[in-house]
Order: C-alpha cells, then sequence, then structure tokens
C-alpha cells in the first residue's frame, strides 16, 4: 500500500495547489463568487495566520509545526504500514500529511495561504483543500483508533 499512498498524496496536494491557482487566477483578491447559493461559495483570501486569522504573521511558527507534524505523521504512518487492522489511520495520516504540506508549500513560496470555501449558512473561517484532508485525516484516524479499541476489546 506505500506506492499507493504515496500516489494519494501527490495527487491531493496536486489538487490542492490547481484548486488554488485556478481561484487566485479567476477570483479577484476579497471577491466571491456563490458555488452553491445560500450554502457555499468560493472566495479568495490570503491568510498568514490558522483558523479565524489567529496567529498572524508568525511564519516560522508555522514552519516549526509543519516540519514536526510532518516528522510525527511520518513515523506514525511508517509503523502502521502494511497492517490491515490499521488501514483507516494509515489513509487518515496520508490526509493529513497532504493538507499539511499543501499550506506549508504555500507558506514557504508566498508567505500565507490560499483560502476560497466559504460556508454561507454558519459563520466559519474560509477554509482550503488541504484543511479539507487535514480535518478528514483526523476524522479518519478517530474512527481508526476507535474501532481498534473495539476490537482489542472482544
Amino acid at each position: 500500500m506505500l506506492i499507493a499512498d504515496m500516489i494519494l498524496l501527490v495527487v491531493l496536494v496536486a489538487i490542492d495547489q490547481l484548486i488554488k491557482h485556478a481561484v487566485v487566477v479567476n477570483i479577484a483578491l476579497g471577491g466571491e463568487h456563490p458555488l452553491i447559493p445560500g450554502l457555499l461559495s468560493l472566495t479568495h483570501l490570503r491568510n498568514d495566520g490558522a483558523a479565524w486569522s489567529i496567529l498572524q504573521g508568525q511564519m516560522w511558527f508555522f514552519a516549526v509545526i509543519a516540519v514536526v507534524a510532518l516528522g510525527v505523521m511520518g513515523y506514525f504512518f511508517w509503523s502502521y504500514r502494511n497492517q490491515k487492522n490499521h488501514r483507516i489511520e494509515e489513509l487518515g495520516l496520508v490526509l493529513m500529511m497532504a493538507g499539511t504540506i499543501g499550506n506549508f508549500w504555500d507558506r514557504l513560496t508566498q508567505g500565507y495561504v490560499v483560502d476560497m470555501f466559504q460556508l454561507d449558512f454558519i459563520n466559519f473561517p474560509i477554509f482550503n483543500f488541504a484543511d479539507t484532508c487535514l480535518t478528514v485525516g483526523v476524522i479518519l484516524i478517530a474512527v481508526g483508533v476507535y474501532l481498534a479499541d473495539r476490537r482489542e476489546a472482544h
């Protein structure tokens, strides 16, 4: 599964970067385009912080966190590889690594992250595909750990 996981990781990072590029080229900075009226809009924002723009301008902090996180995720990924009972966690780690790499690349090359998905029905931070990969990855790991605990209990 290692090769398939690495291909998936590269594809997810590429999708993230392609979406960000398309938004930058097609939507003016600060502009908004309804995608699903009342639910989801595409916008073009630059974020040099985290969610809700906390820690704005702390590039060094995000760089250190990204490198440490990638190291930890890589360690767990390597220890889970090819274990059928940990496939969900392995997939979650691939998604988390892809999200981390996508946003880290933006910060390294531009000094900010491009965000574009705006939920119109709730006050929620505008996010990007990499953020979605991170979130889904965390959920998959939580599910995998829960299922592993259930297997061990029986």
